[in-house]
Protein backbone atom coordinates (compact mmCIF):
# COMPACT_ATOMS: atom_id res chain seq x y z
CA UNK A 1 0.00 0.00 0.00
CA UNK A 2 1.14 3.35 -1.01
CA UNK A 3 1.32 6.48 1.76
CA UNK A 4 -0.73 7.98 -0.79
CA UNK A 5 -3.50 5.72 0.29
CA UNK A 6 -3.50 7.11 4.01
CA UNK A 7 -2.77 10.61 3.12
CA UNK A 8 -5.78 12.16 4.50
CA UNK A 9 -3.56 14.70 6.06
CA UNK A 10 -2.46 16.14 2.57
CA UNK A 11 1.38 15.06 3.28
CA UNK A 12 2.20 14.20 0.85
CA UNK A 13 2.85 14.79 -3.06
CA UNK A 14 0.84 13.02 -5.81
CA UNK A 15 2.48 14.55 -8.16
CA UNK A 16 6.32 13.80 -7.48
CA UNK A 17 5.98 10.36 -5.40
CA UNK A 18 8.78 8.49 -4.56
CA UNK A 19 9.47 5.48 -2.24
CA UNK A 20 12.54 3.70 -1.98
CA UNK A 21 13.85 1.10 0.37
CA UNK A 22 16.74 1.23 2.32
CA UNK A 23 20.01 0.45 0.93
CA UNK A 24 22.04 -0.57 3.94
CA UNK A 25 21.69 -1.25 7.81
CA UNK A 26 22.30 0.71 10.41
CA UNK A 27 21.30 3.29 13.09
CA UNK A 28 17.67 3.92 11.31
CA UNK A 29 17.08 -0.01 10.76
CA UNK A 30 12.93 -0.31 10.03
CA UNK A 31 12.16 3.40 10.54
CA UNK A 32 10.37 5.33 7.34
CA UNK A 33 10.48 9.10 6.75
CA UNK A 34 9.13 11.60 4.71
CA UNK A 35 10.97 13.76 2.38
CA UNK A 36 10.23 17.57 1.78
CA UNK A 37 9.89 17.93 -2.02
CA UNK A 38 12.98 20.11 -2.51
CA UNK A 39 15.05 17.20 -2.33
CA UNK A 40 16.76 15.30 -5.34
CA UNK A 41 15.79 11.65 -6.18
CA UNK A 42 17.44 10.65 -9.01
CA UNK A 43 15.63 10.09 -12.13
CA UNK A 44 12.42 12.20 -10.41
CA UNK A 45 11.87 15.65 -11.11
CA UNK A 46 12.19 17.62 -7.89
CA UNK A 47 8.68 19.96 -7.36
CA UNK A 48 9.95 22.86 -5.23
CA UNK A 49 5.68 23.34 -4.63
CA UNK A 50 5.65 24.92 -7.56
CA UNK A 51 3.80 23.27 -11.14
CA UNK A 52 5.94 26.01 -13.51
CA UNK A 53 9.37 24.88 -11.32
CA UNK A 54 8.08 21.22 -11.92
CA UNK A 55 7.47 21.89 -15.62
CA UNK A 56 10.59 23.64 -16.49
CA UNK A 57 13.34 21.53 -14.65
CA UNK A 58 14.52 18.16 -15.77
CA UNK A 59 14.48 14.41 -13.72
CA UNK A 60 17.91 15.10 -11.03
CA UNK A 61 21.08 13.60 -12.51
CA UNK A 62 21.81 12.24 -8.85
CA UNK A 63 20.21 11.80 -5.47
CA UNK A 64 21.05 14.35 -2.64
CA UNK A 65 22.91 13.26 -0.48
CA UNK A 66 20.84 13.62 2.78
CA UNK A 67 18.58 10.99 1.50
CA UNK A 68 21.24 8.64 0.11
CA UNK A 69 23.03 8.59 3.80
CA UNK A 70 19.52 7.95 5.30
CA UNK A 71 19.04 5.15 3.10
CA UNK A 72 22.38 3.71 3.51
CA UNK A 73 21.53 3.83 7.45
CA UNK A 74 18.63 1.03 7.28
CA UNK A 75 15.70 3.83 6.82
CA UNK A 76 12.68 3.55 4.32
CA UNK A 77 11.61 6.89 2.37
CA UNK A 78 8.03 6.81 1.90
CA UNK A 79 6.85 9.33 -0.15
CA UNK A 80 7.93 13.12 -0.99
CA UNK A 81 5.99 15.92 1.62
CA UNK A 82 4.56 19.30 0.73
CA UNK A 83 6.51 22.37 0.40
CA UNK A 84 4.99 26.22 0.29
CA UNK A 85 6.17 27.19 -3.14
CA UNK A 86 9.89 27.91 -3.33
CA UNK A 87 9.96 27.46 0.12
CA UNK A 88 9.42 30.89 0.76
CA UNK A 89 6.56 30.47 3.56
CA UNK A 90 5.74 30.38 7.49
CA UNK A 91 2.13 28.96 7.10
CA UNK A 92 2.85 26.34 4.38
CA UNK A 93 -0.50 27.45 3.11
CA UNK A 94 0.48 25.95 -0.75
CA UNK A 95 -2.59 27.67 -3.67
CA UNK A 96 -1.32 25.00 -5.99
CA UNK A 97 -1.52 21.45 -4.17
CA UNK A 98 -3.57 22.52 -0.80
CA UNK A 99 -2.77 22.77 2.32
CA UNK A 100 -1.69 20.27 4.93
CA UNK A 101 -3.80 19.56 7.72
CA UNK A 102 -2.88 20.54 11.20
CA UNK A 103 -3.06 17.06 12.84
CA UNK A 104 -2.89 18.91 16.49
CA UNK A 105 -4.66 22.02 15.65
CA UNK A 106 -7.58 21.35 13.31
CA UNK A 107 -8.98 24.37 11.22
CA UNK A 108 -4.98 26.28 12.05
CA UNK A 109 -1.99 26.52 9.62
CA UNK A 110 0.69 23.67 9.99
CA UNK A 111 3.33 26.16 9.41
CA UNK A 112 5.90 26.16 6.41
CA UNK A 113 7.52 25.93 4.29
CA UNK A 114 8.26 22.38 5.32
CA UNK A 115 4.26 21.43 6.60
CA UNK A 116 3.88 18.13 4.38
CA UNK A 117 7.05 16.66 7.09
CA UNK A 118 6.08 18.30 9.78
CA UNK A 119 2.67 17.04 9.12
CA UNK A 120 3.73 13.61 8.38
CA UNK A 121 5.30 13.37 11.67
CA UNK A 122 2.27 14.60 13.77
CA UNK A 123 0.01 12.66 12.07
CA UNK A 124 1.84 9.07 12.65
CA UNK A 125 2.39 8.47 9.21
CA UNK A 126 6.28 8.21 9.19
CA UNK A 127 8.55 8.12 12.04
CA UNK A 128 10.71 11.28 11.12
CA UNK A 129 10.79 13.19 7.95
CA UNK A 130 13.05 15.73 6.33
CA UNK A 131 12.67 19.72 5.70
CA UNK A 132 14.55 22.32 5.31
CA UNK A 133 15.08 25.74 7.23
CA UNK A 134 16.03 29.32 6.02
CA UNK A 135 13.86 31.54 8.00
CA UNK A 136 12.17 29.37 10.13
CA UNK A 137 10.70 26.27 8.00
CA UNK A 138 11.42 23.84 10.20
CA UNK A 139 11.09 25.43 13.74
CA UNK A 140 7.61 26.81 13.81
CA UNK A 141 5.72 23.80 11.56
CA UNK A 142 7.48 21.82 14.79
CA UNK A 143 6.25 23.71 17.08
CA UNK A 144 3.09 24.58 15.49
CA UNK A 145 1.77 20.73 14.77
CA UNK A 146 3.97 19.49 18.35
CA UNK A 147 6.66 17.46 17.35
CA UNK A 148 10.27 17.93 17.63
CA UNK A 149 12.76 19.81 15.16
CA UNK A 150 16.07 20.93 14.49
CA UNK A 151 17.66 23.58 12.68
CA UNK A 152 21.62 22.23 12.72
CA UNK A 153 24.93 24.90 12.43
CA UNK A 154 24.70 26.54 9.17
CA UNK A 155 26.99 24.46 6.93
CA UNK A 156 26.84 21.38 8.94
CA UNK A 157 24.98 19.57 6.74
CA UNK A 158 25.56 19.19 2.95
CA UNK A 159 22.43 20.93 0.70
CA UNK A 160 23.72 19.28 -3.08
CA UNK A 161 20.75 18.12 -4.66
CA UNK A 162 18.52 20.53 -2.80
CA UNK A 163 16.43 23.43 -4.11
CA UNK A 164 17.99 26.80 -2.80
CA UNK A 165 15.63 29.55 -1.22
CA UNK A 166 18.56 31.91 0.22
CA UNK A 167 21.49 29.64 0.67
CA UNK A 168 23.22 32.41 2.95
CA UNK A 169 20.89 30.98 5.14
CA UNK A 170 19.81 27.39 3.83
CA UNK A 171 19.78 24.21 6.50
CA UNK A 172 18.87 21.04 6.22
CA UNK A 173 16.40 20.21 9.33
CA UNK A 174 14.51 17.00 10.88
CA UNK A 175 11.31 16.71 12.66
CA UNK A 176 11.08 13.71 15.15
CA UNK A 177 8.35 12.13 17.52
CA UNK A 178 10.67 12.15 20.20
CA UNK A 179 14.24 13.54 21.78
CA UNK A 180 15.65 9.93 21.41
CA UNK A 181 14.93 9.73 17.65
CA UNK A 182 15.67 13.45 16.63
CA UNK A 183 19.03 12.33 18.24
CA UNK A 184 19.43 8.97 16.45
CA UNK A 185 18.41 10.64 12.85
CA UNK A 186 21.37 13.40 13.86
CA UNK A 187 23.88 10.61 14.10
CA UNK A 188 23.01 9.87 10.85
CA UNK A 189 23.31 13.32 9.31
CA UNK A 190 25.43 15.08 11.33
CA UNK A 191 28.22 12.19 11.20
CA UNK A 192 28.77 12.09 15.21
CA UNK A 193 27.81 10.04 18.23
CA UNK A 194 25.03 12.03 20.30
CA UNK A 195 27.21 12.07 23.63
CA UNK A 196 24.47 9.94 26.57
CA UNK A 197 25.34 12.72 29.16
CA UNK A 198 26.64 16.26 28.54
CA UNK A 199 28.96 17.97 31.16
CA UNK A 200 28.61 20.88 33.15
CA UNK A 201 26.71 23.76 30.42
CA UNK A 202 25.57 26.97 31.11
CA UNK A 203 22.12 28.02 30.86
CA UNK A 204 20.67 31.48 29.95
CA UNK A 205 17.14 33.17 30.01
CA UNK A 206 16.30 34.99 26.53
CA UNK A 207 14.38 37.79 28.45
CA UNK A 208 13.50 39.72 24.96
CA UNK A 209 12.63 36.63 23.03
CA UNK A 210 10.12 36.26 25.94
CA UNK A 211 9.18 39.93 25.67
CA UNK A 212 8.60 39.01 22.14
CA UNK A 213 6.03 36.08 22.32
CA UNK A 214 2.11 37.11 22.68
CA UNK A 215 1.72 37.18 26.67
CA UNK A 216 -0.61 34.55 26.87
CA UNK A 217 2.41 32.17 25.30
CA UNK A 218 4.67 33.34 27.52
CA UNK A 219 2.73 32.76 30.44
CA UNK A 220 2.27 29.27 28.65
CA UNK A 221 5.55 28.15 28.58
CA UNK A 222 6.42 29.60 32.12
CA UNK A 223 5.93 25.79 33.75
CA UNK A 224 8.50 24.23 30.58
CA UNK A 225 10.74 26.52 31.34
CA UNK A 226 11.08 25.43 35.37
CA UNK A 227 10.88 21.75 33.65
CA UNK A 228 13.61 22.60 31.62
CA UNK A 229 16.09 24.60 34.59
CA UNK A 230 15.01 21.19 36.86
CA UNK A 231 16.97 19.07 34.23
CA UNK A 232 20.00 21.64 33.16
CA UNK A 233 20.56 23.77 35.88
CA UNK A 234 19.46 27.16 37.00
CA UNK A 235 19.00 30.01 34.21
CA UNK A 236 20.41 33.17 33.97
CA UNK A 237 18.34 36.31 32.18
CA UNK A 238 19.82 37.87 29.44
CA UNK A 239 19.14 40.40 26.79
CA UNK A 240 20.44 38.67 23.61
CA UNK A 241 19.76 41.59 21.10
CA UNK A 242 20.65 45.07 22.23
CA UNK A 243 19.63 46.67 19.70
CA UNK A 244 16.19 44.57 19.87
CA UNK A 245 14.95 41.71 17.68
CA UNK A 246 13.06 44.18 15.33
CA UNK A 247 16.47 45.43 14.36
CA UNK A 248 17.99 41.81 13.80
CA UNK A 249 15.04 40.67 11.76
CA UNK A 250 15.52 43.86 9.09
CA UNK A 251 19.10 42.66 8.91
CA UNK A 252 18.01 39.11 7.94
CA UNK A 253 15.63 40.02 5.62
CA UNK A 254 17.67 42.43 3.82
CA UNK A 255 20.30 39.03 3.19
CA UNK A 256 17.45 37.06 2.87
CA UNK A 257 16.26 38.66 0.25
CA UNK A 258 18.87 39.69 -1.96
CA UNK A 259 19.90 35.79 -1.70
CA UNK A 260 16.30 34.67 -3.06
CA UNK A 261 16.95 37.27 -5.59
CA UNK A 262 21.09 35.99 -6.83
CA UNK A 263 18.90 32.61 -6.60
CA UNK A 264 15.86 32.66 -8.61
CA UNK A 265 15.67 36.16 -10.47
CA UNK A 266 16.77 34.66 -13.76
CA UNK A 267 14.58 31.81 -13.69
CA UNK A 268 11.49 34.06 -12.29
CA UNK A 269 12.48 36.47 -15.58
CA UNK A 270 12.82 33.22 -17.95
CA UNK A 271 9.60 31.48 -16.81
CA UNK A 272 7.13 34.01 -15.76
CA UNK A 273 5.60 31.57 -13.30
CA UNK A 274 2.15 31.53 -11.66
CA UNK A 275 3.14 32.37 -7.56
CA UNK A 276 -0.05 32.31 -4.76
CA UNK A 277 -1.25 35.18 -4.21
CA UNK A 278 1.04 35.88 -0.33
CA UNK A 279 4.36 33.90 -2.03
CA UNK A 280 4.01 36.08 -5.23
CA UNK A 281 3.37 39.51 -3.03
CA UNK A 282 6.78 38.15 -1.33
CA UNK A 283 8.41 37.69 -4.60
CA UNK A 284 7.42 40.97 -6.08
CA UNK A 285 8.84 42.43 -2.43
CA UNK A 286 12.33 40.86 -3.32
CA UNK A 287 11.94 42.10 -7.06
CA UNK A 288 11.64 45.89 -5.83
CA UNK A 289 14.70 45.77 -3.40
CA UNK A 290 17.17 44.99 -6.67
CA UNK A 291 19.75 45.92 -7.37
CA UNK A 292 20.69 44.95 -3.62
CA UNK A 293 23.74 47.38 -1.74
CA UNK A 294 24.74 44.78 1.90
CA UNK A 295 28.44 46.55 2.31
CA UNK A 296 26.84 47.80 5.92
CA UNK A 297 24.18 45.25 6.28
CA UNK A 298 27.07 42.53 5.91
CA UNK A 299 28.94 43.95 8.11
CA UNK A 300 25.97 44.43 10.75
CA UNK A 301 25.73 40.98 10.74
CA UNK A 302 29.31 39.97 11.01
CA UNK A 303 29.04 42.22 14.49
CA UNK A 304 25.53 40.16 15.16
CA UNK A 305 27.84 36.76 14.85
CA UNK A 306 30.45 37.86 16.93
CA UNK A 307 28.26 38.97 19.87
CA UNK A 308 26.28 35.73 19.75
CA UNK A 309 29.26 33.45 19.56
CA UNK A 310 30.36 35.83 22.41
CA UNK A 311 27.29 35.06 24.68
CA UNK A 312 26.77 31.13 24.11
CA UNK A 313 30.98 30.66 24.19
CA UNK A 314 31.90 26.91 25.28
CA UNK A 315 28.93 24.70 26.53
CA UNK A 316 26.32 27.52 26.87
CA UNK A 317 22.74 26.83 25.48
CA UNK A 318 19.90 29.93 25.61
CA UNK A 319 16.36 28.93 25.82
CA UNK A 320 13.78 31.05 24.47
CA UNK A 321 10.02 30.22 22.85
CA UNK A 322 9.86 28.36 19.33
CA UNK A 323 7.34 31.31 18.04
CA UNK A 324 5.38 34.06 19.96
CA UNK A 325 2.14 32.42 19.47
CA UNK A 326 0.55 28.62 18.91
CA UNK A 327 -0.73 28.41 15.09
CA UNK A 328 -2.60 30.83 13.53
CA UNK A 329 -5.64 30.32 11.92
CA UNK A 330 -6.07 29.37 8.48
CA UNK A 331 -7.17 32.08 5.61
CA UNK A 332 -6.06 35.25 8.09
CA UNK A 333 -6.29 38.53 5.58
CA UNK A 334 -3.02 39.06 4.24
CA UNK A 335 -2.16 42.63 6.48
CA UNK A 336 -2.68 39.80 9.37
CA UNK A 337 -0.33 37.55 7.93
CA UNK A 338 2.67 39.85 7.65
CA UNK A 339 2.44 40.97 10.95
CA UNK A 340 2.15 37.35 12.87
CA UNK A 341 5.15 36.67 9.98
CA UNK A 342 7.70 39.40 11.26
CA UNK A 343 6.45 39.05 14.35
CA UNK A 344 7.67 35.32 14.11
CA UNK A 345 10.63 36.33 12.26
CA UNK A 346 11.87 38.60 14.76
CA UNK A 347 12.56 35.46 16.99
CA UNK A 348 13.34 32.99 14.31
CA UNK A 349 16.02 35.20 13.08
CA UNK A 350 18.28 35.21 15.65
CA UNK A 351 19.34 31.12 14.68
CA UNK A 352 19.78 32.30 11.25
CA UNK A 353 21.80 35.46 11.93
CA UNK A 354 24.34 33.51 13.82
CA UNK A 355 24.41 30.11 12.02
CA UNK A 356 23.67 28.87 15.32
CA UNK A 357 21.73 25.51 16.12
CA UNK A 358 17.98 25.47 17.62
CA UNK A 359 16.38 22.70 18.66
CA UNK A 360 12.35 23.55 19.25
CA UNK A 361 10.42 20.93 22.26
CA UNK A 362 6.56 20.17 21.93
CA UNK A 363 6.33 20.64 26.06
CA UNK A 364 3.61 23.28 26.17
CA UNK A 365 -0.17 23.94 25.06
CA UNK A 366 -2.24 26.86 24.99
CA UNK A 367 -5.77 26.56 23.99
CA UNK A 368 -5.40 23.08 23.34
CA UNK A 369 -2.66 23.61 20.94
CA UNK A 370 0.81 23.25 20.67
CA UNK A 371 3.65 25.77 21.71
CA UNK A 372 7.19 25.00 21.25
CA UNK A 373 10.17 25.75 23.70
CA UNK A 374 14.04 26.19 22.11
CA UNK A 375 17.66 25.50 23.12
CA UNK A 376 19.87 27.58 21.26
CA UNK A 377 23.89 26.97 21.63
CA UNK A 378 26.78 27.76 19.65
CA UNK A 379 27.72 27.09 16.52
CA UNK A 380 28.95 23.19 16.06
CA UNK A 381 27.16 22.21 19.33
CA UNK A 382 24.29 20.59 17.26
CA UNK A 383 24.99 17.08 19.52
CA UNK A 384 25.08 19.19 22.54
CA UNK A 385 21.41 19.99 21.87
CA UNK A 386 20.09 16.75 20.68
CA UNK A 387 21.69 15.44 23.89
CA UNK A 388 20.22 17.89 26.21
CA UNK A 389 16.87 17.63 24.46
CA UNK A 390 17.09 13.85 25.78
CA UNK A 391 17.94 14.65 29.19
CA UNK A 392 14.68 16.99 29.36
CA UNK A 393 12.70 14.07 27.87
CA UNK A 394 13.74 11.59 30.20
CA UNK A 395 13.55 14.00 33.17
CA UNK A 396 10.11 15.05 32.14
CA UNK A 397 8.96 11.51 32.44
CA UNK A 398 10.23 10.67 35.75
Amino acid sequence: MSILDRNHHNAFCAHTHVALPPTGRGLLDGLTFGLKDIFDVAERRTGFGNPDWLRTHEPATSSASVLTRLLEAGASLVGKTHTEEMAFSLTGENAHYGTPVNPAAPGRVPGGSSSGSAVAVASGLVDFAIGSDTGGSVRAPASFCGTYGIRPTHGRIALDGVAPLAPVFDTCGWFAHDASLLARVGEVLLGEVVPEHAGPIRVLLAVDAFAQALPEAAAALRPAVHGVTRALGPATPVTVSPEGLTTWFEVFRMLQYADIWASHAEWIARTQPMFGPQVGTRFAAVASGAPYDLTDVRARRREIMTHLDQLLDGDTVLIMPTVPDIAPLLNLPPHETVAVRERTLALLCIAGLGGLPQLTMPLALLDGCPLGLSLVAGRGKDSLLLSLARRISASSER
